[in-house]
């Protein structure tokens, strides 16, 4: 017995030590010297206390070839799982189970586009040159290093990255952007369907003043609410970050504590293990900047120096048309445009399926652009439904403005990179130690045929769906130093000077007209201190929009402890905090009012369609509202309900749900009980690898469209945090060495790492943390260097 426990406690011991000697090889190496081929010099890379790599060349390319090499050695995974997303490669990996993800992304052409754009780039401009060397740096530390954990799982073979991949990635951006998928099917079900009368809570009508101031048949439907759930779910199933808001203002220094400028920004994407921005502080002679930068993209997406910085949120510009095309009855193959039968253009892509034969899709393309419900199995009797996007046909030189963007310290310099950015649609949000401010709202704007409405399907057999041009970008939205002191960004509905309208499936406007209320009062002189505490303000005005119309006609029964909610309700001053009970009771108010009025005409699938669009928001305040909508008669009773009856089945439901779920105690309703961030990991769906791969939970604060957008989707309690805050940036130029940011998880994705979730404690808590940027932070707060030198 002695002798088997030893033998045994040996194999233990030998276990450990090849698991530790496994792991350990996998870690990224922050210390000591490395050869690196095509080094003009040596490059030296320092690491901070959070992971960030501050490093120095004598050379551009050294200086880009150095960034992707240490870019690769902490998120070499995430760069494989976001070009396979966006290529549509993601079954080889994953199985069967992402075959419909692949086949989205194969239908959309970004693929084929991207193929087509690296080909006919021209490789000796600056941008490129830079894109060039970035990926040498990833092919040279993926070549001499050991694959990450997550590719020996998967079974995934190292394949170099190009260029293909870098602007696949930019089109993978570009289409989490676009709302038109979910949106347009679901509002010409609603006005095909059921009648222009249910449309009117959805405001869908042009605001020429500001916010802050076809016929298709029944299983054309089924497809439709089928594209739209998956492309979302080919999003989610992967496990990536899906693009959704965001924050960003400019003040300039009539209106801040020191006399300059300050810039905040905090992009609200969805959470994800590791986060999708990587931090790196670039040095060469003559140019520095610290940055904020995407998988597989040399240039920062988002940055700042001593002279000037930007910041992005997402423009919601609607740069997408669907188009019903009319198939000629007797040739399957050809669509009616522009006064004649026009023959479709196929070709055929494989599609490799881990433990599963290839798939061959076949994927058509009308003159309108590329037939998007050929991602579904069977094309038998569906209307082929194209996707014009602007993505794809623009020039688009995305790459070369963002370049651009990394070295802009005058206006006029950031208003002609701004210009290059074609798709998808950002406003860039800047400012400079000069005293300017300025924002761009970037994007190509189709002109349309007047009249035309694109929030629903159009028809490719009559002029609407057809182009006329696009706007010139001076009459896009844009603010240079305007008189009123700041600038501010919450992706609402812009409206330039030009007059044009902007068609878009833009934001509530409660982010915004809460940031303006704030930044628009005179007395106050902006710091950092008191940008902190607009950025984590966790209360909206919205609630309160809804509450007036509601509240006057719930009757609350003898109860006591009911009557004691609904006043809970109406004395809720709208802030969410983790502590707070009233939020809990609100967002759950909100979902079942919204399912108890409109499930039973849209039927379960589209209904929960439309809960993840953006229309929503705006459709159940207006609703509220309208004492006569149609919306509140149930179909399914042979009774006729009104408004009254309906809010009050809603209340009840939702405190039931309340009670079923957290418990019969309202003590147990806390907002922070209810709400909860975990960040997820790809393989972190699967269990037990989830505790392995994820980070969390944590109790969370903000909610739904609040300044801190720690935001779930509509839904019934419990809620999960789904996207919010990437990062939250402050920019005080009267002191930009000491700029202020935070990351959610950490730097590393590489699991085990020291800094593979060091961060998200202190990103729930609201911490900021300082960027290193001067001479002396960078040399004080070094952990690490590492030696970059020429192999010859």
């Amino acid at each position: 017995m002695l002798r088997f426990l030893k033998i045994f406690l040996l194999v233990v011991i030998v276990l450990a030590a090849l698991g530790s000697w496994y792991i350990f090889h996998k870690q990224p190496q922050r210390s000591g010297e490395m050869t690196l081929s095509n080094l003009k010099a040596p490059v030296k890379v320092r690491y901070d206390e959070r992971g960030v790599p501050h490093i120095q060349a004598q050379h551009e390319s050294d200086m880009y070839r150095a960034l992707g090499y240490v870019h690769a050695q902490d998120r070499l995974f995430q760069m494989e799982m976001v070009r396979r997303l966006a290529r549509g490669e993601l079954a080889a990996i994953l199985g069967p189970k992402l075959l419909n993800s692949d086949k989205l992304f194969r239908s959309l052409g970004i693929r084929e586009h991207a193929d087509n754009y690296a080909q006919n780039m021209d490789v000796n401009t600056p941008a490129n040159k830079a894109l060039e060397a970035y990926l040498d740096g990833i092919n040279q530390y993926q070549n001499t290093h050991p694959a990450p954990i997550e590719f020996d799982i998967l079974g995934i073979k190292k394949r170099p990255f190009t260029a293909r991949d870098s602007v696949s990635v930019a089109g993978y951006m570009a289409y989490s952007f676009a709302a038109a998928f979910r949106t347009e099917p679901v509002l010409t079900f609603i006005r095909d369907q059921l009648g222009s009368e249910y449309l009117e809570v959805f405001d869908l009508d042009w605001h020429p003043t500001g916010v802050i101031t076809p016929q298709l048949a029944a299983h054309d439907w089924q497809n439709l609410n089928q594209l739209a759930h998956l492309s979302q779910q080919a999003v989610s199933d992967s496990g990536l970050a899906l693009f959704e808001g965001s924050n960003a203002w400019a003040v300039s220094g009539s209106r801040t504590a020191n006399g300059k400028p300050l810039l905040a920004g905090d992009p609200h994407i969805g959470f994800a293990v590791p986060s999708v921005w990587y931090e790196a502080h670039l040095s060469y002679p003559g140019f520095e900047l610290y940055g904020h930068h995407q998988a597989l993209s040399a240039t920062a997406s988002l940055g700042h120096n001593l002279d000037f910085g930007w910041s992005l949120t997402m423009f919601q510009n609607d740069d997408i048309d669907l188009i019903a095309e009319k198939l000629n009855p007797d040739n399957a193959n050809q669509v009616w445009y522009q006064g004649q039968w026009v023959e479709l253009q196929s070709r055929s892509e494989q599609i490799e399926v881990k433990d599963a034969d290839p798939v061959t899709l076949i994927l058509r393309r009308s003159p309108h652009g590329p037939i998007i419900n050929d991602a579904l199995s069977d094309q038998t009797g569906k209307t082929p439904i194209a996707m014009w996007w602007a993505f794809l046909e623009t020039e688009n030189p995305i790459l070369e403005g963002f370049y651009q963007l990394n070295r802009a310290e005058t206006l006029e310099k950031a208003r002609a990179a701004s210009e290059k950015i074609h798709a998808p649609g950002l406003n860039i949000v800047w400012a400079n130690a000069e005293g300017d401010i300025g924002w761009w709202a970037a994007a190509k704007l189709p002109l349309r045929p007047k009249g035309v409405n694109p929030n629903f399907i159009l028809d490719g057999s009559s002029a609407e769906s057809d182009k006329l041009g696009f706007v010139p970008f001076s009459a896009n939205p844009q603010e240079e130093n305007p008189d009123r002191g700041y600038i501010v960004s919450a992706n609402y509905q812009p409206v330039p000077d030009s007059g044009i309208e902007v068609p878009g499936y833009y934001n509530l406007p409660a982010r915004g007209i809460r940031l303006n209320q704030r930044l628009a009062d005179s007395g106050v002189k902006w710091d950092t201190q008191n940008s902190q505490a607009l950025q984590l303000d966790a209360g909206s005005g919205y609630a309160q929009r809804l509450l007036e119309h509601l509240l006057p006609v719930i009757q609350s029964n003898s109860d006591p402890e009911d009557q004691a909610l609904l006043q809970l309700l109406a004395d809720w001053n709208g802030d969410h905090q983790v502590n707070d009970i009233a939020p809990t009771i609100f967002n759950q108010l909100v979902y079942q009012l919204a399912y108890e009025a409109m499930q039973d005409e849209m039927g379960e699938d589209s209904f929960k369609t439309l809960l993840k669009t953006r229309v929503i928001d705006f459709a159940l305040p207006r609703l509220a509202a309208d004492v006569d909508s149609a919306w509140w008669d149930n179909r399914n009773t042979p009774d006729i309900e009104d408004r009254t009856t309906t809010v009050n089945l809603a209340w009840q439901a939702s405190l039931e749900h309340l009670r079923v779920t957290l418990g019969v105690d309202s003590e147990n309703w806390k907002w922070g009980t209810a709400h909860t961030l975990t960040h997820g990991h790809p393989l972190g769906q699967q269990k037990p690898l989830d505790k392995l791969f994820n980070v969390g939970q944590f109790a969370a604060p903000g909610g739904h469209e609040t300044p801190n957008n720690l935001s779930h989707k509509l839904g019934p309690a419990p809620w999960q945090v789904v996207y919010g805050p990437s990062t939250r940036r402050l920019i005080d130029f009267a002191q930009p060495s000491k700029a202020l940011g935070t990351n959610p998880v950490g730097q590393s994705g590489v699991v085990f790492d020291q800094h593979y979730y060091d961060q998200a404690e202190s990103y729930i808590k609201g911490q900021y943390i300082k960027q290193h940027f001067s001479e002396v932070d960078v040399a004080a707060n070094t952990q690490s260097t590492l030696r970059l030198v020429p192999s010859n």
